[in-house]
């Protein structure tokens, strides 16, 4: 009963398999082999248009370097308080930047407010060196607490992006997720909205150490090459990274991955509900959830093999619980099962 996290996951068999086909024979290095040049040709028909993509292998990096391309002296990244390069990534932003700093915006349910965007870009005006400058917007999809921006919710802080002259990251470490649960395409979802640049996250959803850097303006990534191989994430052997993607893609297999995490996702919230020592602490809408549950029944799920974290208290959300109750995250994934979902929930009553 493995709920702590999608990076426990395994990988998916036609990930492992494409793999295997590259253990054998030469292929030219450092990300100009066929099949490279080939994945990168998948990625423009991907997003309907001409993208520049860079395989790394984490997300961290693939979020760091993706500021650090846009980054100004005195630089300001605007993001949500609870994102992940602000909670779970040691500064490597800030790093990889040369010091750009973090702005962090308050918003309900892990999603920035339009309102506080606003307001915090009207303190940087222009001339104004001391503030320093705005750099990008980074917006996080699925947020960290297990919801979803809507194509209209992006599309007007995009704007308010726009609107002061900077470019919009997406940080889609569960991109697949958020995108199966809007029904989206994924250029409905990024660049249509008015982002610029994508972190495109696969290693949650059935990968091994496979993740892609966006670029939906070529010319915005001219720096990319140098920060990539400066920061140790230029592999020689990058067809093992193009590869994953390869069979990620293909035949979609990467959509019917996710729609299961969410499917099993939605299999254990409806089943919090109906539980006599749990319940759910918020509506999510992809592979997270997130319960309050009996602080007894919880160690007695513990002791039965179930796994999950412990979870902070969201900025400004009520949640009516007492010390009885323990906040935790539960994360499905491609390998959860309805029987493992089933057996959780029976340790709690439902």
């Amino acid at each position: 009963m493995q709920f702590a996290s999608d990076n426990w996951s395994g990988a998916a068999p036609e990930v492992v398999e494409a793999i295997a086909r590259q253990a054998a024979g030469h292929a030219d290095a450092y990300g100009v082999s066929a099949l490279d040049r080939a994945v990168e040709d998948r990625f423009n028909a991907l997003f309907e248009r001409e993208v520049a993509v860079f395989f790394v292998g984490t997300g961290t990096a693939s979020n760091a370097l993706a500021l650090a391309a846009v980054n100004k002296p005195g630089g300001a990244v605007f993001c949500h308080r609870e994102s992940h390069i602000v909670e779970d990534e040691c500064g490597a932003v800030e790093f990889q930047s040369g010091g750009a700093r973090l702005m962090q915006l308050g918003g309900e349910l892990g999603k920035i407010e339009p309102r506080e965007l606003e307001s915090a870009l009207a303190r940087f005006q222009p001339g104004f060196i001391h503030a320093g400058q705005p750099m990008a917007l980074s917006l996080t999809q699925a947020s960290e607490i297990g919801t979803v921006y809507s194509h209209a919710e992006l599309e007007r802080l995009c704007a308010l992006a726009k609107k002061s002259g900077i470019p919009v990251h997406m940080d889609g470490a569960r991109f697949a997720n958020a995108m199966v649960r809007l029904e989206a395409s994924p250029a409905d979802m990024t660049w249509r909205r008015g982002v610029d640049i994508l972190s495109f996250g696969a290693t949650k959803n059935g990968c091994v150490s496979a993740e892609a850097l966006i670029f939906f303006d070529p010319e915005m990534a001219a720096e990319l090459p140098y920060l990539r191989k400066r920061a140790g994430h230029l592999f020689s052997k990058t067809r093992f990274i193009a590869a994953q993607f390869e069979a990620y893609l293909a035949d979609d297999l990467w959509l019917s991955l996710a729609r299961h995490a969410n499917a099993m996702a939605e299999r254990l919230r409806t089943g919090l509900q109906a539980a006599k020592t749990a319940r759910l602490a918020w509506p999510t809408e992809t592979n997270e959830s997130f319960a309050l549950l009996d602080r007894e029944a919880a160690d007695t799920a513990r002791r039965a093999g179930a796994t999950f974290y412990d979870w902070p208290h969201p900025h400004g959300l009520a949640l009516g619980s007492d010390e009885s109750e323990l906040l935790v995250r539960l994360v499905t994934n491609f390998q959860t099962s309805e029987d493992e979902v089933d057996r959780f929930l029976a340790l709690f009553g439902a």
